[in-house]
């Protein structure tokens, strides 16, 4: 059967929703209620990566260096595959869904995990906190309310560019 209007503005993440948000570069610029929905989108993805990467790190009881390694793995798969999901409804092939994906996410995800694992690195016993312990998820979800913060502003210029999650946009 073929997908109803409904069908596609159901979706979890809408990426048209962001079109009615700003001019797209017309006017040089993004806004920052666009940039603030591409971030939030990429931290779902991240957040969803690097807490499951974290959690079976920790149970599983490996040293910091592979579980980090393991959550920020998981955060890009996560971020990409929310962001590919998105443009695979608007009816886009596989490799331009791929591309469009790299292309949206990337510099995101990055500035994201530097900065979430950056704050968790630095934080006290955060490394050593246990899932059971308020450290190791206030650490976490601090991370991530900081990261948001910095990445923010690094989406609302790539998408003034034409770059970073402008690309989710050209799919459309």
């Amino acid at each position: 059967m073929g997908m109803t209007v409904t069908d596609h503005t159901d979706t979890a993440h809408d990426h048209a929703a962001h079109m009615a948000d700003a001019d797209h570069g017309a006017h040089g610029g993004a806004s920052w209620g666009m940039a603030a929905k591409a971030t939030l989108h990429c931290l779902t993805g991240c957040a969803i990566g690097e807490i499951l990467g974290m959690v079976i790190g920790t149970a599983l009881m490996w040293g910091n260096v592979p579980t980090m390694l393991l959550a920020i793995a998981f955060a890009f798969l996560f971020g990409y595959s929310l962001t590919l999901l998105a443009v695979r409804r608007s009816h886009l092939g596989w490799k331009s869904a791929i591309k469009v994906a790299l292309a949206a996410d990337t510099v995101s995800i990055a500035v994201m995990e530097l900065v979430d694992n950056g704050i968790i690195a630095v934080v006290p016993g955060a490394m050593d906190a246990h899932l059971s312990d308020a450290l190791f998820w206030s650490s976490l979800l601090g991370g991530f309310a900081v990261a948001f913060l910095i990445t923010t502003p690094v989406n609302k210029w790539m998408i003034g560019r034409g770059q970073g999650h402008a690309a989710v946009h050209a799919s459309h």
